[in-house]
C-alpha cells in the first residue's frame, strides 16, 4: 500500500511542477493576453497529462506487478498447500519464497497442521510396519 501512495504522490507532484512549468512559460511569452492563455491551456493540459502517463504508467505497472506477485503468490501457494495437506500428500511444512509477503501466515498455517502432518506420517509408518 505504501508503494501506491508513493508512486500516486510522485504522479501528483509531477503533474504539479510540468503544470506550473508550462503555465509560467505561456505566461511570459503573453503577459497580457489572459484569453490567448486559456485557448491554449487545453493543448497544455494534454501535454502534461500524455507526458505523465508516458512516465508514471509503466513504473505503476511495474510496482503493482511487484507488490501483488510477492502477496497473490504466497496465497496461491497456502491454497496449494492446504489441498495436500487435506489429501494428505504431504506431511512438509508450507514454504514461500523469502522477501514475499505474509511469512506470519505461513508460520501459523504451519502450526495449525502439524497435528494432521504428524498424524499422516505415523499412519504411513504403521502401514509400513504392519
Amino acid at each position: 500500500m505504501g508503494a501506491f501512495l508513493g508512486v500516486s504522490l510522485l504522479a501528483l507532484t509531477l503533474q504539479y511542477l510540468v503544470f506550473q512549468r508550462l503555465l509560467a512559460d505561456a505566461a511570459t511569452t503573453l503577459p497580457t493576453d489572459g484569453a490567448l492563455l486559456l485557448s491554449q491551456t487545453n493543448t497544455r493540459l494534454m501535454t502534461v497529462f500524455l507526458v505523465s502517463v508516458a512516465l508514471l504508467l509503466p513504473a505503476t505497472f511495474a510496482v503493482g506487478l511487484v507488490v501483488t506477485h510477492r502477496l497473490i503468490g504466497p496465497i496461491y501457494r497456502f491454497e496449494m498447500y492446504l489441498k495436500q495437506v487435506i489429501a494428505r500428500e504431504t506431511s512438509e511444512p508450507c514454504r514461500i519464497r523469502k522477501g514475499d509477503e505474509l511469512q506470519d501466515l505461513c508460520d501459523l498455517i504451519n502450526a495449525a497442521t502439524e497435528p494432521v502432518r504428524n498424524a499422516a506420517v505415523e499412519r504411513t509408518e504403521r502401514r509400513e510396519a504392519a
